[in-house]
C-alpha cells in the first residue's frame, strides 16, 4: 500500500514550506520565501512550495493521502497552558487568554492549512489531518531522519511553539518520549532572540550575526546571568529584560522590542548601525557564553545518561542552527555523533511533521543525506532566461563547468555557482552558491562588501573535499550540512585564510562525490590547482535577500552586483560590455 504525506509549516506566522513523502522517501522540499522573493515569508502560507512539490513528484492532489502540520491542541490540563497564565499575569490578556482561549492559535493554523488545500485542489473531507505538536516535529525531523538505530538522545530549543520552548526526549525503536519540557516565557531560544534585537539586528533572523559578532569581543567583561535564574536544572527566565511583552517593552515611538527598558537602564541604548564595536562586541560574547554554558548544563541533566550509554545526539529547532554551541556538544566526552537537522527552524517542521505522520503509520522514513530537494533547471531554461533578462548578457555553454569554474576562481575571481537541486534550509551547499578561492587574499571582504553588501565581519565557510577533512578539522564527526564550527589545525589556517574566523574556527561543509558530484569535481579541480580541495562558499542573495532559486533570480543577483561570473549549469553567463 502507497502511502503519500504533504507536510506544511508556517504555524508561527514565519518561515512557511512544504515537504513531500512519498512510501517514506522525501522527494521534494522547499522554502515559501524562495518562489515570493521575500525573507522568512512572514504572515504567508506555504502554497507555491507545496505546488512545486506535488509538480515536482508528478502527482495529483487527489494522491495525497495525509497532510500533517506542525501544531497540535493542548488540553487545558497540561502544564504548558498554566505555566504560561501564571508568568504573564502582569499582562492579563494573554494569561486569561491561555486559560480561556488557549487553542485559538490552533484553531487559525487549521484554517490556514484548509485555504492551502483548496489552493492546491485538495480536498479536506478526503485526506487524513495530523496535528503534531510543534517540538514532535522537531524531533522527529532530527531523530527519524538521522538514521541512528541505537537509543538517542533528542534535543530541541527554539523560541516557542505551542507553549513549550524546550525538549528533551529519547528516541528508540522510531518512537520518540518526552523526558522534560520548559514552557514560554521561560526560552533559551527567545533570551537570544531578544538580545539578538537589542544588539541590533532582526529577531528570527539576526541569530547567526549575534553568533559571528561574538568571537570579537571578550565573553568575560559583562555577567549576563541576571537575565536568567538557573539552578541546573530549570529556568526561569527574567521577562523584565528580555522576553518581554506588554508594557515592559522597550519602545521607540510605536515600535515595541521583546526586550524591556531595564535592559536599556542596565546596558545602555540598544545598537544600531553594521559596526561591529564596542561594548557590543562584548555583550555578544557575553551572551553566547551564557547561552553556551546553560544548554550544555541542560544537556547534561536530562540526556547526559542517554549519551553515556550511546553516545548519540540529534538536534533541531532555531537554536540548533548555532554552531558555536554545536562544537561546544561534539567536544562533550559523552557524544560519539551529533545529528542536526539541516533546515532546523521552523522550515524544517513540514518534514518534520510529515515524517512523524509516516511513522505514525508503520512506513519508516529514510535518513537524510543530502538537502538538494528544490526545484531545478535544465540548460535549456537557463538560455532562455538569458534572452529575456532585460539587462544583455553573454553566454557560452562551457564543457567542463569544475575546471573552468576553478581557473577563475584561482584567480581571484568571486563565481556565482547555480547547479542542480537548491537546498532546502538555509545553507548554501553547492546548489546555490557565491564561490570563492580560500586562499586568495582579500576576497571575503570583497564578496562582503561588493556582492552581498553586508557586515565586514561576517565569516565565510569553507567546503572542503572528503580526502582532507580530518587533516582540516582534527576529527571524524561527519559535517556535511555546515552545521557546527570546528578547530581548524594550524597548517590549513595559513592555507585557506579566507574562510578561518576570529578565533581559529571554520564551518566546515565536507562533501562527498555521491550527493553532490559537480560540486566535488570542482574541489578536486581546485585541488590540483592549489593543492587545497577547498572553496569559500556563501549562498548565494544579497543582504535581507532569501537564496535564489531560478535563473531569473540568479540573473536579478548577478546584475545587482559586482558578480562578474555566473554559472547556471553549463552556461557561463557574463555582463555584455
Amino acid at each position: 500500500m502507497s502511502l503519500t504525506v504533504l507536510g506544511l509549516s508556517g504555524a508561527l506566522t514565519h518561515d512557511p514550506s512544504a515537504a513531500l513523502y512519498i512510501d517514506g522517501k522525501l522527494v521534494a522540499a522547499a522554502e515559501e520565501e524562495r518562489f515570493i522573493r521575500e525573507k522568512h515569508a512572514k504572515n504567508k502560507l506555504p502554497i507555491h512550495s507545496a505546488q512545486f512539490c506535488l509538480k515536482y513528484a508528478g502527482i495529483k492532489p487527489n494522491d495525497v493521502d495525509v497532510v500533517a502540520f506542525p501544531y497540535a491542541k493542548i488540553s487545558l490540563a497540561s502544564k504548558g497552558r498554566w505555566h504560561y497564565a501564571k508568568r504573564y499575569l502582569y499582562s492579563p490578556d494573554r494569561s486569561l487568554g491561555a486559560i480561556f482561549n488557549g487553542n485559538r492559535h490552533y484553531r487559525r493554523n487549521v484554517r490556514k492549512v484548509k485555504r492551502v488545500l483548496e489552493h492546491l485542489g485538495i480536498s479536506w473531507n478526503r485526506i487524513e489531518f495530523d496535528s503534531v505538536e510543534h517540538h514532535l516535529a522537531h524531533a522527529s525531523s532530527a531523530y527519524h531522519l538521522s538514521g541512528f538505530k541505537e537509543k538517542t538522545a533528542i534535543l530541541g530549543i527554539d523560541g516557542k511553539g505551542e507553549f513549550a520552548t524546550t525538549f528533551f526526549g529519547c528516541g528508540e525503536n522510531g518512537k520518540i518520549r518526552k523526558i522534560k519540557e520548559f514552557y514560554d516565557p521561560d526560552s533559551l531560544g527567545q533570551v537570544y532572540g531578544s538580545f539578538t534585537e537589542y544588539l541590533g539586528f532582526e529577531m528570527l533572523d539576526g541569530e547567526y550575526k549575534v553568533m559571528g559578532m561574538a568571537p570579537y569581543g571578550d565573553p568575560d567583561l559583562h555577567d549576563l546571568s541576571r537575565l536568567i535564574e538557573f539552578d541546573g536544572k530549570e529556568i526561569r527566565v527574567n521577562t523584565r529584560m528580555v522576553n518581554t511583552v506588554g508594557w515592559r517593552r522597550y519602545k521607540e515611538g510605536s515600535k515595541g522590542f521583546y526586550f524591556g527598558q531595564d535592559l536599556v537602564d542596565w546596558l545602555g541604548p540598544r545598537r544600531k548601525g553594521d559596526f561591529a564595536d564596542d561594548p557590543y562586541t562584548h555583550y555578544a560574547a557575553s551572551m553566547q557564553k551564557l547561552f553556551e554554558e546553560i544548554s550544555i548544563e541542560l544537556l547534561d541533566f536530562y540526556l547526559g545518561d542517554i549519551l553515556r550509554e550511546t553516545g548519540k545526539l540529534v538536534f533541531a529547532g532555531g537554536s540548533a542552527l548555532n554552531v558555536k554551541l554545536n562544537q561546544k556538544i561534539v567536544k562533550l566526552p559523552y557524544v560519539k555523533e551529533l545529528f542536526v537537522q539541516p533546515a532546523a527552524s521552523d522550515s524544517g517542521t513540514a518534514v518534520g511533521a510529515a515524517s512523524f505522520a509516516s511513522q505514525a503509520r508503520g512506513v519508516p522514513v529514510e535518513p537524510m543525506t543530502h538537502v538538494f530537494l528544490g526545484p531545478e533547471y535544465s540548460l535549456q531554461e537557463c538560455i532562455e532566461a538569458c534572452k529575456i533578462h532585460p539587462e544583455k548578457t553573454k553566454s557560452e555553454v562551457i564543457d567542463n563547468v569544475a575546471e573552468k569554474t576553478a581557473q577563475l576562481l584561482v584567480k581571484g575571481n568571486p563565481v556565482a555557482w547555480c547547479q542542480g537541486r537548491m537546498e532546502f534550509g538555509p545553507r548554501a551547499l553547492g546548489g546555490r552558491s557565491i564561490l570563492g578561492c580560500p586562499s586568495y587574499k582579500g576576497i571575503a571582504n570583497r564578496i562582503n562588501e561588493q556582492i552581498k553588501f553586508r557586515e565586514r565581519w561576517r565569516p565565510f565557510c569553507p567546503s572542503i573535499l572528503d580526502t582532507i577533512a580530518n587533516d582540516v578539522i582534527q576529527t571524524d564527526q561527519p559535517a556535511p550540512f555546515m552545521a557546527i564550527t570546528f578547530d581548524v589545525s594550524e597548517e590549513w589556517k595559513s592555507r585557506i585564510p579566507e574562510v578561518v574566523h576570529e578565533d581559529g574556527t571554520a564551518r566546515v561543509q565536507v562533501v562527498d562525490e555521491k550527493t553532490n558530484p559537480k560540486y566535488y569535481a570542482l574541489l578536486k579541480e581546485m585541488e590540483k590547482l592549489t593543492g587545497d580541495g577547498a572553496v569559500l562558499n556563501t549562498s548565494m542573495n544579497r543582504r535581507g535577500e532569501p537564496m535564489v532559486c531560478s535563473p531569473k533570480d540568479a540573473l536579478n543577483m548577478f546584475f545587482g552586483s559586482d558578480l562578474k561570473y555566473l554559472f547556471l549549469e553549463n552556461l557561463l553567463v557574463t555582463k555584455a560590455e
